[in-house]
């Protein structure tokens, strides 16, 4: 008997990718393969308002301040002995944390090679696109997903505004100049949805440009996915709740290394919270089809995120040497396809006055 997992993945399979060839029942990981269910748990929890370095951060700040010295090996000397236990335990665990998070991803980083070889021999290309709004972590994920892929293989677009000439032409032109070679994957941070989510959000477009756009974006993907199966598009949208955003923010603002992620779109992202959920719920009725559905990551917790958006990805296409071991199955609280989503905000819209998601 299928499972309701089983049924999410199958339900949009019929036209993206290997139409003809349906996937296989997911098998469940052994234990020594996978986290206790306990761990799991634990991880799921971790929508976390601190980072697994935080603590480490916060323990080396205090050693700062109490040693005059800049020699980093005095520093690592000097640890030990300004250091409390339990601030020890807190930087081993944060340490572990974040080693067992990066482990759990590499047998899917790994089956994304497979992936990417077998595209190669196939000739088959890969569009996937990371929308949604600011701050939902869609590069993070975009940077494990390629960590370990042949780079020869694969693009990230991530396109600024358009010039004077740009402007006079088909919104989608200059997206589909990156289009993928056969056997290549190119991944779109921010795609050709801009169109239909920031852009009249922030007044870059007009009404009459966002009407058009929502009109007619299904025809100019139904026309380049109609090539024998050869070109396959996934369309991601990243949501992410409006205080985890704000915590994201407020980490950009105070981290010198991250403060170039904050633009004037990001600034008044938070203002305009509810008009960007109004263009979501658009975006899923006008644009969520069959043969290319939206699916929703919910990425509060970042690392079930991009787990769970390697799954989906390779839950997609039909491969040669899929592992038998990995548990490909989707977790139902964090992929939601588009259909589904759009429900949930039009029940919270009667009951509420407003989608909360």
């Amino acid at each position: 008997m299928k499972t309701k997992t089983q049924d999410k993945l199958n339900e949009p399979k019929k036209r993206i990718g290997d139409s003809n060839a349906p996937l296989k029942a997911p098998v469940k990981q052994t234990e020594s393969q996978t986290r206790s269910a306990s761990q799991d748990r634990q991880i799921k929890k971790g929508s976390r308002k601190k980072g697994s370095t935080a603590p480490v951060k916060s323990v080396m700040n205090k050693v700062d301040s109490k040693t005059k010295s800049a020699d980093s090996e005095k520093k690592m000397q000097n640890v030990s002995t300004l250091i409390k236990k339990k601030e020890k335990e807190e930087i081993i665990n944060a340490a572990l944390d974040k080693h067992y998070r990066s482990d759990e991803l590499k047998p899917y980083q790994a089956e994304l090679i497979k992936l990417q070889r077998h595209l190669e021999k196939t000739g088959k290309k890969m569009v996937i696109l990371f929308d949604g709004r600011d701050a939902s972590g869609k590069g993070g994920t975009i940077r494990r997903i390629i960590r370990y892929m042949n780079t020869k293989r694969y693009r990230v677009v991530a396109l600024g505004k358009p010039n004077a000439q740009q402007k006079t032409e088909l919104h989608i032109k200059r997206y589909i100049e990156h289009f993928p070679h056969a056997g290549e994957i190119v991944l779109f941070d921010r795609s050709w949805y801009n169109r239909a989510l920031v852009e009249p959000v922030m007044g870059f477009c007009t009404n009459a440009q966002y009407r058009r756009f929502l009109k007619k974006v299904i025809s100019y993907e139904q026309n380049f996915l109609e090539d024998e199966g050869k070109t396959i598009l996934i369309k991601l949208y990243f949501s992410v709740t409006k205080a985890e955003q704000e915590r994201r923010f407020n980490r950009r603002k105070n981290d010198p290394l991250r403060q170039w992620k904050l633009s004037e779109v990001d600034l008044q992202a938070q203002d305009l919270w509810d008009v960007f959920t109004k263009k979501k719920l658009i975006l899923l009725k006008k644009t969520h089809t069959k043969q290319s559905p939206w699916w929703v990551i919910r990425s509060d917790n970042k690392h079930l995120a991009r787990r769970e958006t390697m799954k989906l990805i390779l839950n997609i296409v039909r491969y040669k040497g899929r592992s038998r071991k990995l548990d490909f199955t989707l977790d139902s609280t964090i992929v939601i396809p588009g259909h589904k989503e759009f429900k949930v905000m039009k029940k919270q819209e009667k009951k509420y006055g407003k989608s909360m998601v």
